[in-house]
């Protein structure tokens, strides 16, 4: 009787773990409303907008979640998740972690300021190295919700980064990135956004 209950309980886990994922051909879909901002293709065609190819589900599961709670603030994107249920942006997640993102190439003059950043942060101003997070290659890391930011648009990165300093934007686990980028200067942020375009 206890194996059989053992079984049950691995049963019932694999099935929730398979809805916890999203089904990638319903979450194509669904996506259909964001292919204006975001491009068909996950690669968004205007550079003020993220692409979402490639990203990691979790990490967009939990944006959707801000975006829908209020924890991150984004009039756009508060009002297109508003009506999204779990399983949607579980969906929604999945389609697009299953799409190539387009790469890109990092500006030579980016590299000298923003390489040493990215690999070893800067001790005397306490920055911490943008590789401990997100990687050697930029790809983040799903389980803990890291964002991939290789390949990113610049514009978006640098809007972003601006946004964690202002202290606009602060759904970033325990402000990891407010903390970081309340010691960034201007040319660091744009050098870091330039380089992370062509990090794959």
């Amino acid at each position: 009787m206890k194996k059989i209950a053992i079984a049950l309980t691995l049963l019932v886990s694999l099935v929730g773990a398979a809805n916890a994922a999203g089904n990638t051909e319903a979450g194509k879909a669904k996506a259909a409303m964001c292919a204006a901002c975001h491009g068909a293709d996950g690669n968004a065609p205007v550079a003020i907008y993220p692409k979402l190819a490639g990203q990691h589900a979790d990490y967009i599961v939990k944006q959707l979640k801000d975006f829908k709670s209020g924890a991150r603030n984004n009039p756009i994107m508060m009002g297109m998740s508003m009506g999204l249920s779990e399983t949607d942006m579980a969906d929604i997640a999945a389609h697009y972690q299953s799409l190539a993102v387009t790469e890109g190439s990092t500006a030579e003059e980016a590299i000298a300021i923003a390489k040493p950043l990215y690999l070893g942060g800067d001790s005397e101003r306490n920055i911490a190295a943008c590789i401990s997070c997100h990687g050697p290659r930029g790809n983040g890391l799903g389980l803990a919700k890291f964002p991939k930011i290789s390949s990113q648009n610049e514009a978006y990165l640098v809007a972003q980064l601006k946004s964690f300093r202002k202290g606009e934007r602060a759904n970033d686990p325990q402000g990891m990135m407010v903390d970081t980028t309340n010691r960034l200067t201007d040319a660091e942020i744009d050098a870091l956004a330039k380089y992370l375009v062509g990090l794959h």
